[in-house]
């Protein structure tokens, strides 16, 4: 997972602490999907955009990507490269991927259900429901849903990186990842600024847990999956992978910086804020209804969720903010996610219902403009300049 807020940190912690968002598609031919492909974009945009995925897999060095972009005036979906390093099969739209920090915007939904059902308040504090955490009477659950609660991150924990880094199958429990902040202390004053932190999503899912009796994984299927038709995702809470599903390349863990295969790690070290999976469809249709809200929260929850986007908590701006757990990109809404070897990034403009997901079996970064840069994400925020070009 990965952080993109604190450019200060060693590479493996910058990478493994979960991605929040930038701004993210191609033509996949006989592939299954549904009558929202049934008109396609114009046959110039439709090839500028698969130059840009087949440019950007030259720049990263990825094995493969597959992306798609809806518009109402019509839509792409398409493919590059491979669904293995040293393969020859290309991706295929039901390949499935782990989508890390993307599981972040999942948890907030729960919990802004939750609230939308008298069952907690948003201006709760945390500590009413996770005890021992770093600002636990003062940030609230709003704050740590929109990153502003001063809570650190387990990931840039010295003795949670030894762990991971040198066994990538260990499992662990929530409280196991809470405990390694617990003690520490705040990181600034809540509510006074946004900075990325796992820990905030990992006590959500707890909040999510204790609240409605159920293990966060059933808990998503009941109130979020289910109702959503979003039958390709899933709560991971083991190394297995739904087949069919690609592999991806990470250089993340020891020996760092050696190119390895992190397929089948365990990612329970993510849990709510990084553990889930899905496919290009489900994710298409998760960046509508993150962007709208429509069945997911109600009327007076989603004005809430728009104006969140307001947000003048530094450094959140118009460019790029993180809302209630979603981030705000020049209009766009969306979010980034990661896992060792995996990078996806959706997003939904609102002002013309546009959406686009991108996914790539790696996240190894690259220099881009001079600084260093995920896939995804980059891929994304070229689709959205040829939109507009």
């Amino acid at each position: 997972m990965k952080n993109q807020e604190n450019q200060s940190c060693p590479a493996m912690t910058r990478r493994a602490a979960l991605g929040w968002a930038a701004a993210g598609g191609l033509l996949l031919a006989g592939c299954g999907g549904g009558s929202e492909d049934a008109a396609l974009l114009p046959v110039a945009t439709q090839a500028r955009l698969q130059q840009i995925l087949d440019a950007n897999r030259t720049l990263f060095n990825f094995p493969g990507a597959q992306a798609g972009v809806w518009t109402p005036n019509g839509s792409w979906v398409g493919v590059t490269g491979v669904a293995a390093q040293g393969g020859s099969a290309p991706p295929v739209r039901a390949d499935h991927t782990r989508i890390g920090s993307i599981t972040k915007t999942f948890t907030v939904v729960l919990i802004l259900q939750l609230v939308d059902k008298g069952v907690i308040g948003l201006d709760d504090p945390i500590g009413n429901y996770v005890t021992g955490l770093p600002n636990g009477d003062s940030a609230t659950l709003r704050m740590l849903a929109s990153m502003t609660s001063g809570i650190p991150s387990y990931t840039f924990d010295d003795a949670w990186l030894a762990k991971f880094s040198s066994d990538p199958q260990a499992v662990f429990t929530p409280q196991q990842l809470l405990d390694y902040v617990r003690g520490k202390a705040p990181n600034f004053a809540a509510g006074t600024k946004v900075e990325y932190s796992n820990s905030n999503t990992v006590a959500l899912g707890l909040v999510v847990e204790q609240k409605t009796g159920l293990p966060f994984a059933q808990a998503l299927q009941q109130n979020i999956l289910g109702p959503l038709q979003l039958t390709q995702t899933l709560a991971a809470t083991s190394s297995a992978f739904p087949d069919p599903h690609w592999r991806g390349i990470t250089t993340q863990a020891d020996p760092e910086g050696v190119v390895k295969d992190p397929t089948d790690w365990n990612p329970t070290w993510g849990f709510s804020a990084g553990n889930m999976i899905s496919t290009l469809d489900d994710m298409h249709r998760w960046a509508i209804a993150l962007g709208t809200g429509n069945g997911i929260v109600s009327p007076a929850m989603q004005a809430i969720r728009v104006a969140s986007m307001n947000s003048t908590v530094p450094p959140n701006s118009f460019q790029r903010r993180y809302a209630l757990g979603f981030g705000g990109f020049s209009g766009w809404i969306g979010h980034t996610g990661e896992l060792p070897g995996f990078n996806t990034s959706i997003l939904y403009d609102p002002k013309t219902g546009t959406s686009m997901v991108a996914m790539v079996n790696s996240d190894i970064p690259a220099e881009v403009n001079g600084q260093e840069a995920n896939p995804a994400p980059t891929i994304t925020s070229a689709f959205v300049a040829a939109l507009d070009a």
